[in-house]
This record gives structure tokens, C-alpha cells and sequence, in this order.
């Protein structure tokens, strides 16, 4: 166990992991003092997220290093961006008058093939990853770097505290800074290996 940390776990605080710590610092406070709409569709807290993958697709698409399995990050980073924009729906089909109110895509013209294309780029993006054989790339670099830990122990904490705030707790701002700290810890990975300050 003390030759796997010794030799996998890299503790070093990089200078995009002190985004992520700032922004986890700065959780409880703007929970507590934002107006909620900051936590609506297309509100500022929404617009960081995507900011914050717009810059991990630029990296990982313009790596000069590992083109395939960084083209794939790229790639994958599209899929959080639609989720989050739901495929477009948020952005071009708000109700009228209604605040934080969108039209379903049953109510959209040609709305019901929003799902399958979304779905058939997923199958795309699957079948690039089995293809290239770039589970190979993953294993390796978990094998063969120290991993940063601080930006993974905050992905790790993000997706447990974002599952239990979609069940228990009915704040939008609370659930969208932990998906701003999500999406900034995994993009300040991204930025570690893609520019090769984290390599074997």
C-alpha cells in the first residue's frame, strides 16, 4: 500500500487544482448568499460549466501528445456540453414569459429525433474509444503516473455529494457548483496530461 502511494498518488497542488479548491471553498457562501437564478438553464453558473469544457475540448483536440486518446477526451467532453444544454433545448426552445421554462422536445417540431441522434453519437464516441483500443492508454496511464490525486479526491467528492444534493437537497446553485467543481477538476486533469506536465 505505501509503495502504491509512493509510486501512483502525486499530491502536488498544480495551478489548476487551486481553481478547484477555490471554487470548493467558495461552495457553502454562495449557496447560502447567490440568488437562485444563478443555478437556473443558461444562468452564469451554467454558462462557467460550459466555458470550463469549451477549454477541455480545445485542449484535448489541439494535444500534441496521444492525438487518438486525447481526441477522445474531446470528443467525450461534447457529450457533458449537449447534456448540459440538453442537446440544444435549453438554448433555442425557452417558454415564452416563463421563467427557467423550456418546451419538451414532444412539443418541438422534429424534436423526437433530438434522443437518437444524441444517442447514435454516444454509440460513435464508444465505438472510436473500443476501436483505437485506448482502454490501453487509460491503463497506462494509471499504471505508469503519479495520478493528481487533489484533482481526483474532488471529482470523487463532486459526483458523491452531486448524486446525494439530486435527491435531498432543492437548491440549483448548491447542485451547479458541484458540477462547476466536477467539470474544473476534470478539465485541470485534462490540462495536466494533455500538455504533458503529467507523463510516464
Amino acid at each position: 500500500m505505501i509503495n502504491f502511494i509512493k509510486n501512483h498518488l502525486g499530491f502536488k497542488i498544480y495551478n489548476s487544482t487551486w481553481i478547484s479548491i477555490i471554487i470548493a471553498m467558495l461552495l457553502i457562501p454562495c449557496t447560502i448568499f447567490l440568488p437562485e437564478k444563478f443555478g437556473y438553464e443558461n444562468g452564469i453558473l451554467e454558462n462557467l460549466q460550459l466555458l470550463i469544457l469549451f477549454i477541455g475540448v480545445y485542449l484535448s483536440f489541439f494535444s500534441k501528445i496521444d492525438r487518438k486518446f486525447f481526441i477522445f477526451i474531446g470528443l467525450f467532453l461534447i457529450i457533458l456540453i449537449l447534456r448540459e444544454i440538453n442537446c440544444g433545448r435549453t438554448l433555442f426552445f425557452p417558454v415564452p414569459g416563463t421563467e427557467n421554462a423550456f418546451y419538451n422536445w414532444k412539443d418541438i417540431k422534429y424534436g423526437y429525433l433530438a434522443h437518437p441522434i444524441f444517442g447514435m453519437y454516444i454509440a460513435f464516441v464508444v465505438i472510436y474509444f473500443l476501436k483505437n483500443k485506448l482502454f490501453l492508454n487509460s491503463w497506462n496511464y494509471i499504471r505508469k503516473t503519479k495520478l493528481p490525486t487533489w484533482n481526483i479526491l474532488f471529482m470523487i467528492f463532486s459526483l458523491i455529494v452531486g448524486v446525494y444534493a439530486d435527491h435531498a437537497i432543492d437548491n440549483m446553485v448548491f447542485e451547479e457548483i458541484i458540477e462547476l467543481l466536477f467539470y474544473t477538476s476534470l478539465v485541470g486533469t485534462i490540462h495536466l496530461y494533455s500538455t504533458g506536465k503529467i507523463s510516464s
